[in-house]
């Protein structure tokens, strides 16, 4: 029975009366539709899908009960399909000699759903049929919205009571959720939301073999609107991700790169891989069909699309192809949901940041779904997005009550709670011999350097680290600053731009002028400089500033250091005359002249090492 108690049956009986009420019909020829398809025209084998598109779509702007729906929906489909349509078919000629396909005016089809639809409900307020009872729905989150885009290119479509819509008696509880994705236009995603499911339905495969009916079904679907495309010159296609469910097995089937995750005990599960370009599998594919992937902002199909299968653009077949892959995936009752969208959304969001932004809504609003999609489409358009955003949120169980857990799983979990215990502790044993080992290490270059006569290249010129010159500097064994013991030895790197740019900056010999701009630089660091006694390192005459590979990066970064003192206000004049000459020399640049007169005592040190300009009294 439909009515499965007294109460759902009041509550139809209330819905109908209600919505006749409302309803003003049946509806004549000049009467405005109660909402206008959205397409111009309607071929036979498009009649069914755009008839229960018709009636969902008007039934739930009433918040009709989703099962209630499905049986009118159904019901309406039955009687309309059952009628002789021919007199409403339009009179086209085709070229070539064909026979000209049967099509009508998807205005008119529309009038006739609506009275037909009305009819319907006057009769089940009468007699409330008897059917089968359906079972409790999967709780669903949907949000879309357009974004910053012109139009809206994106189309969802969700069926919960799959069985009662196309009243099927013989299987499992099926559902039916899918989110496509519109390029070029919206009239392939319309299309292949309104026909597919009913596709999916016609085929010979689909009670034994869901899956394989799924991908004919994407097939028959692109071939069936690329014809359409051919007869109204339309150019634009479609992605698509499908997930259906049948008792406790989840049907995964898609084209292009809309996709769906699985979370499960709050970990995300992979399901799918999306159809892009820059795949290895499909580069080959598209290259062995004659095409081309090349990169224009993204890797493009001849320069094109970036997506390399999709339902429709007939301009670029045979590369973009309707042939979907497929997954099937069975479920043990610890799945918590799913999650499908278009690309506006994963390309900004990655399916750990998802987990987490359902997580804390859940926690939060203490399991409430309602809010959860638009937290999703919140989140992926602060990040960036500026694409249509489509978000279906699918739990598969109560997200109010705790995860089940069984037996085995905490045995496991035990096991593997032992292992890693032994795992750390050997990690730490590892880790204090390294520490040995490195300290060994250590003594003996200490050793080493003590006892030798010329010193190590460490004392002459440092050594190099990660492919940057790391010049160090010595200082005069007189400017120990506190708990200093060998000054000479001490080796302290350059520091203009903080730890980034540590060692970091190449200057030829004769390059120790005090430049304006890496003045300003360098104040804004002033008070680090002073403590850490920074110099600027020399490097090698034969070596210019400009081979330096890595030169052109450091030079963007003290650019950005210049015009954020600038902004500041530390390179104007104001500042300027609160600097006292003594800090400037304090910065540890050697002037481009003769040294002065305190600095002639250290005239004796070697030529490659920069020697601090600071005054007799300075300290620090």
């Amino acid at each position: 029975m439909m009515a499965g108690s007294t109460a759902e049956e009041k509550t139809f009986r209330r819905f109908l009366e209600l919505f006749i009420r409302e309803m003003r019909m049946p509806l004549q020829e000049g009467d405005p539709l109660p909402m206008r398809p959205l397409s111009d025209l309607v071929s036979e084998d498009e009649v069914e899908g755009e008839c229960l598109d018709l009636c969902l779509q008007h039934l739930y702007k009433y918040n009709c009960p989703c099962s209630l729906a499905a049986a009118l929906a159904r019901a309406t489909a039955d009687s309309l399909l059952q009628t002789d349509l021919s007199i409403h078919h339009l009179n086209k000629t085709v070229e070539d000699g064909a026979d000209p396909l049967p099509q009508m005016e998807s205005v008119k089809l529309a009038r006739l759903v609506f009275n037909r639809l009305f009819e319907t409900c006057c009769l089940w307020l009468k007699e409330l049929p008897f059917r089968r009872r359906p079972q409790p729905y999967y709780e669903t989150s949907i949000h879309a919205i357009k974004n910053m885009r012109r139009k809206m290119e994106d189309k969802h479509i969700i069926i919960p009571d799959f069985n009662t819509l196309f009243n099927i008696q013989d299987q499992e509880e099926q559902a039916f959720f899918a989110v496509f994705d519109g390029h070029g236009g919206v009239d392939a995603a319309i299309y292949a939301a309104n026909h597919l499911h009913v596709n999916l339905v016609r085929q010979e495969s689909f009670s034994q073999d869901p899956s394989e009916a799924l991908c004919r079904a994407f097939k028959l679907t692109d071939e069936r609107f690329v014809k359409k495309a051919s007869r109204e010159n339309l150019r634009c296609g479609t992605t698509g991700v499908v997930t259906f469910l049948r008792g406790r097995t989840l049907y995964v089937a898609w084209l292009g790169d809309s996709q769906v995750i699985l979370v499960r005990k709050g970990q995300v599960v992979e399901l799918m891989k999306p159809h892009k370009p820059d795949r290895e599998d499909e580069k080959q594919r598209i290259e062995a069909l004659g095409g081309c992937v090349i990169w224009f902002g993204t890797w493009r199909v001849n320069g094109s699309l970036s997506v390399s299968r999709a339902i429709g653009d007939s301009e670029h077949k045979p590369y973009i192809c309707g042939d979907a892959d497929h997954g099937i995936f069975p479920l043990d009752g610890s799945e918590d949901y799913l999650i499908l969208a278009c690309d506006g959304f994963w390309d900004t969001v990655n399916p750990d940041e998802a987990v987490r932004v359902v997580s804390d809504h859940l926690q939060e609003n203490a399991g409430d779904t309602t809010m959860v999609a638009h937290k999703l489409v919140a989140s992926a358009r602060d990040a960036g997005s500026s694409d249509n955003i489509t978000v279906i949120v699918v739990f598969l169980r109560d997200p109010r009550s705790p995860p089940p857990t069984s037996t085995e799983e905490e045995e496991e979990g035990v096991v593997e709670g032992e292992v890693a215990d032994e795992e750390e502790v050997a990690e730490v044993e590892e880790e204090e011999q390294e520490e040995e080992e490195q300290e060994e290490e250590d003594e003996a270059v200490r050793v080493e350097r003590d006892g030798g006569e010329g010193g190590s290249n460490a004392d002459n010129g440092g050594k190099s680290r990660g492919g940057w010159p790391l010049q160090q500097c010595s200082a005069p064994a007189d400017l120990g600053y506190e708990d200093r013991t060998d000054s000479f030895t001490d080796r302290t790197s350059l520091s203009l731009l903080g730890p980034s740019l540590e060692g970091r900056i190449s200057l030829t010999r004769g390059s120790f002028g005090l430049n304006p701009d890496l003045f300003a630089a360098s104040h804004i660091f002033r008070e680090r400089a002073l403590r850490r006694r920074s110099c600027v390192p020399l490097q090698e005459s034969s070596i210019s500033s400009f081979t330096d590979p890595l030169w052109p990066h450091t030079a963007m970064l003290l650019g950005q250091a210049v015009r954020r003192s600038r902004k500041l206000g530390y390179g104007s004049r104001r500042w300027g005359r609160r600097l006292p000459s003594r800090s400037r020399e304090l910065l540890g640049l050697l002037p481009s002249g003769p040294l002065l007169p305190h600095m002639q005592r250290y005239s004796n040190r070697k030529s490659e090492v920069a020697v601090p300009q600071l005054p007799h009294d300075a300290t620090i």
